[in-house]
């Protein structure tokens, strides 16, 4: 009888195990960002899709993909839509900044119905003071 031993090899890992990292935090995509502020710009102001698609000289459908983020908006466009708002590009840059410049977990949820006013971004005063509100950045900031 043979004493039969199962040929198998140890492993030994040469550095010790570790977990994975956690996942980065997705970062939105411009065309998502931009259509959130128009959206929430035109909701504040309380004006139709219609509306600022006629002021805009933009269809109603475009501009309706463009708040939704399924559309990316050509320079001239976004003006005609940030002009049409009463904003330059400026405007929707500071306010985009404003959202990309939050963390990510702080960054609500994309909602279609709740209008948020960014007047004082515009406008650049912080509400309490009346003073011009700036960030750290160089650019205009939101004043809570």
């Amino acid at each position: 009888m043979s004493s039969h031993v199962p040929n198998q090899a140890r492993v030994i890992p040469l550095r010790p195990a570790t977990a994975a990292p956690p996942p980065a935090a997705k970062e939105p995509l411009w065309r998502h960002v931009v259509g959130d502020v128009l959206r929430r710009e035109r909701l504040a102001q309380e004006r139709t899709l219609k509306d600022v698609a006629d002021a805009a000289r933009i269809s109603m459908p475009y501009l309706s993909e463009l708040e939704r983020g399924r559309k990316e908006a050509s320079s001239e466009v976004l003006a005609a839509a940030a002009r049409a708002l009463g904003l330059g590009l400026a405007d929707v840059l500071a306010l985009a900044h404003g959202e990309l410049a939050r963390p990510a977990r702080a960054r609500p949820a994309r909602t279609e119905t709740e209008p948020t006013a960014v007047t004082s971004v515009v406008s650049g005063r912080d509400r309490s003071s009346g003073r011009a509100a700036a960030s750290p950045h160089g650019g205009m900031c939101l004043a809570a």
